[in-house]
């Protein structure tokens, strides 16, 4: 079943002499349970069409369904609660609320939504990405891998269709993100939670059940 599928994704900034076709009617299409990688190099258009998935930006042209909603036919408040509750984020930078702790931090999107928190669950993330004997502590008592884990589990916490990772390992050594990836792949692989990774590096790509490459603003291979 498509979770995610997109239809003729344009995105153009500027006009005439300065026009630049950030992305050019891309067609992809991602399956439940499915950890898909975007490849491409800077400037390649792979972070403008991650912007445009989790409905950051808006699009020229074209269409963005998850789990067949179009989110920008949406208004802004409607698109903002779906994106609450349908889109988990893990960014490069972690993003974690710097005077809650790892716990709050973790269940902070289900509380900000009004939501039921389920401890069984949060429970089986947090012993999952290995931060049990982490939930009390601040953000700044972890190290870059620990904040990545977080972010993960603040991600799963809410129960998306999609996750949407952007470069998660670009500020991790090489062992941490070979570490902060398994991880992320078992967890999807355990909740049967559906990956949509932008990445400029091969060998992490490579983890990903499929590869999707994007040059200058059109998708390549592995669209569909």
């Amino acid at each position: 079943m498509n979770v995610l599928k997109t239809k003729d994704l344009t995105k153009i900034y500027g006009s005439g002499t300065t026009e630049v076709i950030a992305l050019n009617h891309a067609n992809i299409s991602v399956d439940q349970g499915e950890f898909v990688a975007v490849i491409g190099t800077s400037g390649s258009g792979k972070s403008t069409l991650l912007h445009l998935l989790g409905g950051l930006d808006s699009p020229t042209g074209g269409n963005v369904l998850i789990e067949g909603n179009d989110i920008f036919t949406m208004k802004d408040d409607a698109r903002t609660i779906f994106r609450r509750r349908k889109i988990g984020f893990v960014f490069q930078s972690y993003n974690l609320v710097p005077v809650l702790s790892v716990y709050e931090n973790i269940v902070f999107p289900i509380q900000l939504d009004g939501g039921k928190i389920d401890k069984n669950y949060i429970d089986s993330i947090i012993e999952t990405l290995g931060l049990k004997e982490k939930i009390h502590a601040m953000p700044n008592q972890l190290s870059g891998g620990q904040q990545q884990r977080v972010a993960i589990a603040r991600a799963l916490a809410t129960k998306p269709a999609i996750i949407l990772a952007d470069e998660p390992t670009g500020n991790l050594d090489s062992k941490t993100s070979q570490d902060v990836l398994s991880l992320l792949k078992i967890t999807g692989k355990k909740y049967n939670q559906t990956i949509v990774m932008i990445t400029h590096d091969e060998a992490i790509a490579q983890m990903s059940d499929r590869i999707i490459r994007i040059e200058d603003g059109n998708i390549v291979k592995g669209g569909d």
